[in-house]
């Protein structure tokens, strides 16, 4: 397996001043548990390119929705990895969401919106939703399958033991075979397409 994915050196300068804010900000809220800079790299950048080099391609004009953004993984990175794509933050947390503020308009993505309310909130659908360790997932994931477009994907950054919940929670997603996320954290990509 290839390690996570390729990224050019723009998206390292704007990964480089992502950590500076993220490192800023979490002094203050809590955004991470992982605080230092090679940890973030791995865990957060590094499983999030991974994600987008499964789901995107660099010129993709879909949509994604990324629910409960927190930090901003991996909806942030897939903006960055796909400049075409039209990416919707949603995070409820009015401090989380001026940090998400603070890193779109510091790296110019103009591809990135933020919805700050709760997801049963958000009103549209996208060709692609991803979900990335958020609290109270059993509650989460059914509002996250309504955010899909029938037809389109939904992207699930899990732990191999949330496979079989995520399964018996959606019967009517057609999953396809987890992938699993380099770098040691027994997390996987688990992608369903919804009927």
């Amino acid at each position: 397996m290839r390690p996570f994915a390729e990224v050019g050196d723009e998206q390292l300068r704007e990964i480089s001043t992502y950590i500076d804010i993220l490192l800023k900000w979490n002094r203050t809220i809590n955004l991470t548990a992982v605080r230092d800079a090679e940890g973030i790299v791995t865990r957060h950048f590094g499983e999030s390119f991974f994600a987008a080099s499964h789901l995107l391609t660099t010129d993709w004009h879909g949509t994604v929705i990324d629910v409960g953004s927190g930090a901003g993984f991996p909806g942030l990175p897939m903006a960055m990895y796909s400049a075409t794509a039209s990416v919707t933050l949603i995070e409820s947390q009015g401090k989380k969401a001026a940090f998400l503020n603070e890193v779109i308009y510091t790296l110019s993505l103009k591809n990135v919106r933020i919805f700050n309310a709760r997801a049963e909130d958000f009103e549209d659908v996208g060709d692609l939703v991803t979900l990335r360790a958020v609290e109270q997932f059993e509650k989460v994931l059914p509002y996250a399958l309504k955010l899909v477009k029938p037809g389109g994907r939904l992207g699930l950054m899990i732990g191999t033991a949330q496979i079989d919940l995520a399964k018996w929670l959606l019967p009517k997603v057609d999953w396809r075979p987890p992938l699993q996320v380099p770098g040691g954290h027994s997390r996987t990509l688990y992608v369903g397409i919804k009927r």
